[in-house]
């Protein structure tokens, strides 16, 4: 998958603080985020950088401007962080508005589902089996080991054909349900063609927000939104210009403005108003024309949620932008939560990996 690059930790970061500070600013940060979100104790944001992250299990990836690594907390107690070879030739396609979207959604997808069997697998390296002998390979184990790139690929494009199937298609479906019990003069109407749209975008958002709740109940899952947290929070202290120490990193909120929750935030928003669009010139056609233009139109509404997301993202400080950011940061206090210390330290190690020479090359 990639060549490994395997540091010690203390080569990373330097941690100057004793474990009894840690649990004690530990617990303040959590004090804080339970009765304000004001961070006026945070400096402000010096630089806006275009390394993002993905939460892993055990680990954070991040991809910078040149690199993609990923650091990985091992069962034996070790951070390893690993390179995740891309490759280097950026297509012409890959720079054009409203093109750029769909085609880096589609690589983030494939390197992150990538990355989180790798990190569940490096996770499990050095942890003592409960009887003490190491478990057989099956012979299906054996056969993705070999070809681990179709494994993320058949992955990757599942993940994605659950995502569109619950969240565009089923609700999609329920509707047409509905519309068989409207009277067929009313519901040649445009009005009702909008109705029937706003249902189903409701209905969308409503799965979404049932999805996420609960798969946040889920013990292995809160322990990734942990990570995903720690992500946040270091990203925000180096936009701070401050050292990536566990201390510096603790203050920094674990929402952020540019995350991959807000982004599917805009992306449900954004069906919205292009399905109600095309439903009024197109007209309510049957459902299998009503599946196969919600299809057609995924990658648009890609490319326009993600030109949108770069667009706040540049104008963070304009309240009307501040305001349309809001939705997308209150979807993350679902997927993000506090970190402690230790899941800091990987979070240090996967950003020092992919920070550039240049400090010009990872402006946002």
């Amino acid at each position: 998958m990639s060549d490994n690059i395997e540091k010690n930790i203390d080569e990373l970061s330097e941690i100057p603080v004793e474990e009894k500070d840690l649990k004690e600013i530990e617990a303040e940060v959590v004090e804080k985020e339970e009765k304000t979100e004001d961070k006026s104790e945070c400096k402000p944001c010096l630089k806006k950088t275009t390394i993002g992250g993905q939460a892993l299990i055990e680990g954070v990836m991040m991809v910078g401007p040149k690199r993609t690594c990923m650091a990985v907390r091992k069962g034996d107690g070790s951070i390893y962080v690993e390179e995740i070879k891309q490759g280097e030739r950026v297509s012409y396609f890959e720079t054009v508005p409203f093109v750029r979207g769909c085609i880096r959604f589609y690589k983030m997808l494939v390197t992150g589902t990538g990355a989180m069997m790798r990190s569940a697998e490096l996770s499990e390296e050095g942890k003592e089996a409960e009887d003490g002998q190491e478990k057989p390979k099956s012979a299906l184990d054996n056969f993705f080991e070999r070809h681990s790139n179709l494994l993320v690929t058949i992955s990757a494009i599942f993940g994605m054909l659950l995502s569109v199937g619950l969240f565009i298609l089923l609700p999609r479906l329920i509707v047409d349900i509905i519309a068989r019990f409207i009277d067929e003069n009313i519901y040649a109407t445009g009005w009702m063609t909008v109705l029937l749209n706003l249902i189903e975008g409701f209905l969308r958002m409503l799965l979404f927000i049932l999805y996420i709740y609960f798969a946040s109940k889920l013990k292995d899952i809160k322990r990734v939104w942990r990570y995903h947290g720690a992500e946040h929070k270091t990203i925000a202290c180096y936009e701070a210009g401050e050292p990536l120490t566990v201390e510096n990193v603790l203050k920094y909120p674990r929402l952020h403005p540019r995350c991959g929750t807000a982004f599917m935030f805009i992306v449900l928003a954004i069906s919205i108003i292009i399905y109600s669009i095309i439903g009024v010139f197109v007209g309510e056609g049957n459902m299998a024309i009503n599946i196969l233009v919600r299809l057609i139109a995924i990658p648009i509404i890609c490319s326009i949620s993600f030109e949108i997301l770069r667009f706040l993202g540049r104008h963070d400080k304009n309240p009307f932008c501040r305001i349309l950011s809001k939705p997308g940061l209150w979807f993350q206090n679902f997927t993000t939560a506090e970190p402690d210390a230790k899941i800091v330290e990987v979070a240090i190690a996967s950003l020092q990996a992919v920070i550039p020479e240049n400090a010009e090359d990872d402006v946002w």
